[in-house]
């Protein structure tokens, strides 16, 4: 099965690659449904293509936002950009989205987003008739329903699920909610998440008393789902013919993406899902739950937290000898560290180890007790040499996390 990952920016995108994804879908300027995202504008996007074929990845593209009837004449010179610069495939939902690939970029090939809810082999076999290659299928399916479906289309037609992330309270991202009340259209990538604030009730006869919806004596994000995360599950995921394991975050930074990718990885190439469970309660997250596969949806939670056990404390940029079997190793900071701080590395292929922050200096090679200017490259020395890309993380007391962080 092919492991796909988000980039939603350049330093995204490398950690995808370093850590294993097959493919990375990513997005331009427009047309894509996460304005939020660093996205790729100008130069940024046929860089990003051919950064991921230089590493044998392919690169699909996210252009599933509604296509009005402005938006035809720059959409059609999008897409036509898409094809020159070799896009392996195209992420959209309209149907003129797909005639115009066709006839614009032929050698793009066709994804259909989750965004038009396919839910049954009918209407897979209609878009697969119209040129569609893949089918990212709608969020609402048991496992049960995706093995129906498997058996009752081509195989030539793909079929890919989301297997990690956030979720939508909405039928497959089909909300208006934020259109609604901000003016932020969530079908054309606007979408500022009203489902995730507080909520009260207000009784029609006694207008300005609020009631608080409570579950557990706290207030409740009633319109807010958990988390998913299926990593314990993809033997069951392979066994219904799914093709390709999509993990949700393009607005997420890259130490998201390379944990999230490094465990899916290890555990796709058939490595114990167990030894990796707790690798992804490092990354800042909502309680977890399995989706609709199972039947009963598990979406729901209680409470309004977002938990993490780990900060990053940045990547490694470079690594260097200096004599005595000695390292230093270079990395940007994202989390203040001290001296002497024992750091946990995750690196592509190896089991998660530690090593001493020793001998930490700043950017000039002036030794310092603390590390605490941010985006600023720090040094300390290691006995074990490590990879560029490699994360540097640092175990926290307090796993909680407020709410919208």
């Amino acid at each position: 099965m092919e492991l796909l990952t988000p980039a939603g920016g350049l330093e995204q995108l490398r950690y995808a690659v370093h850590f294993g994804a097959d493919a990375v879908y990513l997005a331009g300027e427009r047309f894509g449904l996460r304005e939020r995202a660093e996205n790729f504008h100008g130069v940024d996007l046929p860089f990003a293509v051919s950064y991921a074929h230089e590493h044998g990845k392919k690169a699909y593209i996210a252009a599933n936002a509604l296509v009005h009837e402005g938006d035809l004449p720059e959409f059609q010179a999008y897409i036509q950009t898409l094809g020159e610069i070799g896009a392996d495939a195209a992420i959209v939902s309209d149907p003129a989205a797909i005639e115009m690939l066709q006839e614009f970029a032929p050698n793009v090939a066709i994804h259909l987003s989750t965004q038009a809810s396919v839910v049954n082999a009918r209407t897979a076999r209609w878009y697969h008739s119209l040129g569609v290659k893949r089918i990212v299928l709608a969020r609402e399916l048991s496992l049960g329903e995706i093995a129906a479906i498997r058996d009752s289309v081509p195989d030539s037609l793909e079929l890919e699920v989301f297997v990690h992330g956030a979720m939508c309270i909405a039928y497959s991202g089909r909300c208006l909610i934020s259109n609604y009340l901000v003016g932020r259209d969530a079908n054309r990538g606007g979408c500022t998440q009203p489902c995730r604030w507080r909520w009260s009730l207000q009784e029609e006869t006694r207008p300005g008393e609020y009631f608080p919806i409570e579950e557990d004596g706290g207030h409740s994000f009633v319109l807010s789902s958990a988390d998913l995360n299926m990593l314990e599950h993809i033997d069951d995921l392979r066994r219904v013919g799914v093709d390709s394991l999509k993990i949700e975050g393009r607005v997420k930074g890259a130490y998201y993406v390379g944990v999230v990718t490094n465990a899916y990885r290890r555990v796709i190439d058939g490595e114990p899902a167990q030894r990796y469970s707790s690798e992804l309660d490092t990354v800042s997250h909502r309680p977890y739950h399995t989706g609709f596969f199972y039947g009963t949806p598990a979406q729901s939670y209680e409470g309004r937290e977002y938990t993490q056990t780990c900060d990053f404390v940045g990547g490694v940029k470079a690594c260097t000898l200096e004599g005595d079997g000695c390292f230093r190793i270079s990395f940007t900071l994202r989390n203040r560290i001290y001296r002497d701080d024992v750091l946990e590395v995750l690196s592509p292929g190896r089991d998660v180890f530690e090593v001493t922050c020793t001998d930490l200096c700043d950017v000039d090679g002036i030794p310092c007790a603390v590390a605490d200017h941010n985006a600023h490259v720090y040094s300390f020395t290691s006995d074990t040499p490590l990879a560029p890309l490699d994360i540097l993380r640092k175990r926290r007391v307090n796993t909680e996390i407020q709410a919208g962080r």
